[in-house]
């Protein structure tokens, strides 16, 4: 798992760009993650994002009125 995200980082980030400082690199890979969690599908999961997988995942709680 830990592989294909570095894949995907390697290959959709860090390639295409060419950063200006050690700054800069964090600042973008730091919006790459986002992206990546928030609003990227992934096909291994019905093209859902992580996050959506991730809430989906959990149990319901029970509200108390």
């Amino acid at each position: 798992m830990v592989e294909r995200l570095w894949r995907s980082v390697k290959y959709e980030e860090v390639y295409l760009k060419a950063y200006s400082s050690v700054t800069d690199a964090k600042k973008q890979l730091s919006a790459y993650f986002e992206f990546y969690n928030l609003k990227r599908p992934h096909s291994s999961i019905a093209k859902m994002t992580l996050n959506e997988f991730y809430y989906d995942q959990l149990p319901q709680q029970n509200k108390v009125a």
